[in-house]
């Protein structure tokens, strides 16, 4: 009788305690925000945002276009393969847009236009280290020479935009209904699969299919974590440069090096990929906007201010440059969404 009361006494406790319990945080919010939210997560894990990751390319190729356009101005176009990026941001910008509205012509026309802006980046990078190379005393003071040379990893913000581009030529739609309908070059290839053990026959799953899946998870995070770590080493020589006059100018330095570890622990942990690469991430991103705002304030500031805007832009600190490392705190918090490899 007595254990009886006491049970029934503990049950009461254990109810009254889970009623007092704070509501979970998506409850918090307006129910058609949160189902919003949910939906695209789900549709994000399951390699189905193509639409969406698509328009982001475009709006991240239009500004690094506009970018890589002015620093060019501002050297006179010396080099006719300046002229490349100006060439190459038309075509990444409207066959984004297209595969965002839906388009077939979009999706065709995506894949050779985003894999041609990322060969443009990397050759723009191999370009800029030879102008630091060139420079008197070359790569034996590269403190000087690339704090006064061309921005080395500047293109690098262009080829960020191409990768996106490529990997959204990769995924399915949103309104995509499953892996069912995939097309048959898309599919696992698995040769004797029932001969095989289960571990090779995943071994046999082609990285399109994973990439359509959205079992990326490993690269996009290795992705974030280089690109973090180029953005930091610009941001220490660019604000080098400055003497590092604001304290504020060390952030992108500690937090991109800090998304660079959070990147490559991700690469090798599943734990790491969901706790530390989300936080270093949106702290990544924010960091960078936060640049960007500064870098507008300092081109305000300058004399003629908003009278003289397209000077100011061309000879001022570069607007679009601290967006590197918001493109890098998107790529983590991308990844941080997505399911790991099979492989």
């Amino acid at each position: 009788m007595t254990m009886s009361l006491i049970r029934r006494a503990m049950t009461s406790l254990g109810e009254a305690g889970r009623h007092r319990r704070r509501p979970p945080l998506h409850e918090l919010f307006p129910r058609a925000l949160t189902r919003e939210g949910l939906v695209f997560a789900q549709h994000i894990r399951e390699g189905r945002f193509q639409r969406s990751l698509a328009a982001i390319a475009a709006a991240s190729a239009v500004l690094s276009g506009i970018e890589v356009g002015y620093q060019h101005q501002r050297a006179g176009f010396g080099n006719p393969f300046m002229y490349t990026p100006l060439a190459l941001t038309p075509p990444l910008v409207l066959s984004g847009l297209a595969v965002a509205l839906g388009s077939r012509a979009g999706r065709a026309m995506l894949p050779a236009a985003s894999a041609l802006t990322l060969a443009d980046g990397l050759v723009g990078f191999a370009l800029h280290a030879r102008g630091v190379a060139r420079k008197p005393g070359g790569w034996r003071i590269p403190v000087v020479n690339v704090v006064m040379g061309p921005p080395l990893f500047a293109p690098v913000l262009f080829g960020v935009s191409g990768y996106l581009g490529l990997v959204a030529s990769f995924l399915r739609r949103e309104d995509d209904p499953g892996s069912r309908l995939l097309p048959r070059w898309a599919r696992p290839r698995a040769v004797w699969r029932d001969h095989l053990p289960v571990r090779a026959a995943r071994g046999g799953v082609s990285l399109r299919h994973e990439l359509r899946e959205g079992r990326f998870q490993r690269q996009m995070a290795g992705a974030a974590a280089l690109a973090a770590v180029l953005s930091a080493f610009e941001a220490l020589y660019s604000h080098h440069a400055n003497a590092f006059r604001f304290r504020v100018q060390w952030t992108p330095v500690v937090l991109g090096g800090a998304l660079g570890a959070a990147g490559l622990a991700a690469t090798v942990s599943r734990e790491a990929a969901h706790r530390a690469l989300p936080a270093a991430a949106l702290l990544a991103a924010a960091d960078g906007a936060l640049g960007f705002a500064y870098h507008l304030r300092g081109i305000l500031r300058r004399p003629g201010g908003a009278r003289h805007l397209v000077y100011n832009v061309v000879h001022g600190p570069p607007p679009f440059a601290p967006l590197l490392l918001s493109a890098a705190g998107f790529l983590g918090l991308l990844a941080s969404l997505l399911r790991r490899e099979r492989r």
